[in-house]
Parts: C-alpha cells; structure tokens; sequence
C-alpha cells in the first residue's frame, strides 16, 4: 500500500517511521515533511493549506490510505474533499472538526450531552472576560475560541495575570473556566466505523520552565506509560468521555471519524475534559507510536487493538530560544547526526 502523510513536524515523523516499517506498506510519501521525515519517507514540498494540491498529490501517486496529522487542514475541510473524490482518509469533517476548532462549539457540546468537564462561561471579548471573573476563584483558565496552536490557553493566578493574559490572546471569543486539580492525562482513541479503540493514556507537558513554571507551549514533552492511569481503567474513560462524545456528534448530525484526543484532569470527583483534539497530539504521538508494538496500519484499517510494549517511553522537545513567544532562528544544533 502506499501511503500519504499531510504535516511536517515530530507526530508526522513518527507516523512515517511507524507506517514505513508495516508489512504491507510499499511507499510513504509525506507533504511536506522535513528533513528527519526524509530518512523514512518521500517529502514532496506542498503546503497543508492548499487542500486541493493536497487532493492531486494524493491522485497523482494513488495513495491508498492518507493519514492527516495536524488541526488546522482538517478544521479547514481536508477530510471532506478527499471523502468526496472517493479516496480513504483517517481524519474528521471539517463540521466535526469544530471539536477542536472552537473552544466555545466544543464546551457548549460537552454541556449539552452530559459530558464531565469545568464550569465555564462565554464571553466576546477581553472586557466581558473580565467582568465575568467575579463568578470563579482564582487561579482562572482563559481559552480563545479558535486554534492557537497550543498556546491559546492562559493560566491566571490574580486578575493582574487574567489582564496581562488577555492581551496576550487573538481578539475573538473566549471560555472564562474553572481551575481544575488532579493529575492530567492525554487519552487518545481511534473511532473508525467499526467501533472505538483505545489508545495507552500519556501525559504532556505544556509549561516552558522546569517544574511546570512559565507560559504554556504547544508541548514540551510527554510519556506513555501504562501506569499513568493509576488504577483508572481506561475503559472507564472510554465510557464516561469517548462513547457520550462520539453518539453525541451522532445525534447532532456530525458523526466522528479519526482520532479523538480527549485531554483529561483526573478530580476527585473523576474524570473531566480539559479540552479535545481531533487529530493525534505531539508530542504524544512520538512517545506513543514508540511504544506501540504491533502494526500501526492494521489499527488504522481493521480497528486492531495495539499491542504495547512493556516499557515506558519518553519524548522530550528541544525548543528554540524565546519559544513560545516570538523565537530566535538560526541556531546550529549540535551532537546528533
């Protein structure tokens, strides 16, 4: 079979080297990958925001399968036109996609349908946010609406830090929600038309600075052990979260294909979505993808339960200096081939 990868980063690189190493995989082309994707994978220079280049690429090398790692050309409709032109794809509408597209259609879906998750408010701008705060206790979360590549989420511990960080967001919609305590968790699942298959659970590391002080990233690392649960099957999560998520986009009219990445805080109370994804997460996907001991493709296809092996694994992100704000270029890395 030959394979279409769309994206160019750690997830994507990890899914070419997972899939390159099936049975029945005879070629992995990967738009637009980067040079690290090379080494598994042919890289052909397109954008990820040109879906109908996208599509040709697709037809001209006849891809059977196309796997779309990042949110932003599935948000935009990627998956549609691939299912329209008859071509197999792994990956949501764009209509499901607003899971993860926007933060206000995802809460008020989560309120509508039962579904675990922080009290919150909907506001239309910084000035609303602000006097909407009177209704929580500090510290406060603050989400803009839209995709942010990870960074559109602001942790205030006072209102000083609630003003600063509101400057700091895209102008638009935000989620004024409550602080939630407990251990987080990243539980990813495959919902395909057979059913759902769970994935190990990781956890992801968001702040930039040692001992989770400093701004939030799109990722500064994660694990994937099958300890992290501790003692919380994740058949429970996949029944309280995964299933009322998937039969609620049913009932609206907007069912769910691909990965569903439910991002968790385990409570006292138990679990509660902190937000979802609709596509695997970086860096999970690398750690998780390591781990994975059986055939990658024969999950994607047939809905087969992975096998995992018995040892955890760990990925850690090297990010540019300045990173997440605005980043210094250029710097030579040094020590690896």
């Amino acid at each position: 079979m030959k394979i279409l990868i769309i994206g160019g980063g750690g997830r994507e690189h990890a899914l070419a080297w997972k899939l390159a190493r099936s049975p029945q995989v005879s070629r992995v082309h990967t738009v637009p990958g980067n040079p690290g994707i090379a080494e598994e994978s042919e890289c052909l220079p397109i954008a990820t925001s040109d879906s109908r280049a996208l599509l040709e690429i697709a037809e001209q090398i006849d891809a059977d399968l196309t796997v779309v790692g990042p949110e932003a050309p599935l948000v935009m409709g990627v998956a549609d036109l691939f299912r329209t032109a008859g071509r197999r794809v792994i990956g949501p509408s764009a209509m499901a996609a607003r899971l993860e597209g926007s933060k206000v259609f995802s809460k008020n879906f989560m309120v509508r349908h039962g579904i675990p998750t922080a009290r919150a408010v909907t506001v239309a701008g910084p000035d609303e946010a602000l006097s909407e705060l009177g209704q929580f206790s500090f510290p406060v979360v603050l989400k803009y609406d839209g995709l942010a590549a990870g960074k559109g989420v602001i942790l205030a511990r006072n209102r000083s830090e609630a003003e600063e960080g509101l400057t700091a967001l895209p102008s638009g919609q935000y989620v004024v929600e409550e602080f939630l305590t407990g251990e987080e968790v990243s539980f990813i699942a495959l919902v395909h038309e057979r059913g759902v298959v769970a994935l190990e659970a990781t956890q992801d590391h968001k702040a930039i600075f040692d001992d989770d002080q400093g701004p939030n990233t799109g990722g500064m690392g994660a694990y994937c052990d099958g300890r992290i649960l501790n003692g919380q099957r994740s058949g429970d999560i996949v029944e309280r979260v995964i299933l009322p998520t998937v039969e609620g986009m049913r009932k609206d009219g907007v069912p769910f294909t691909g990965f569903l990445y439910a991002g968790l805080m385990m409570t006292a109370e138990g679990p509660k979505v902190l937000e979802f994804n609709v596509r695997l997460g970086d860096p999970e996907a690398q750690a998780l993808l390591h781990r994975m001991d059986s055939d990658l493709l024969a999950t994607l296809l047939e809905g087969a339960p992975p096998r995992w092996k018995q040892e955890p694994s760990v990925c850690v992100v090297m990010a540019a200096h300045g990173y997440p704000g605005k980043v210094r270029t250029g710097d030579l890395i040094h020590g690896i081939a």
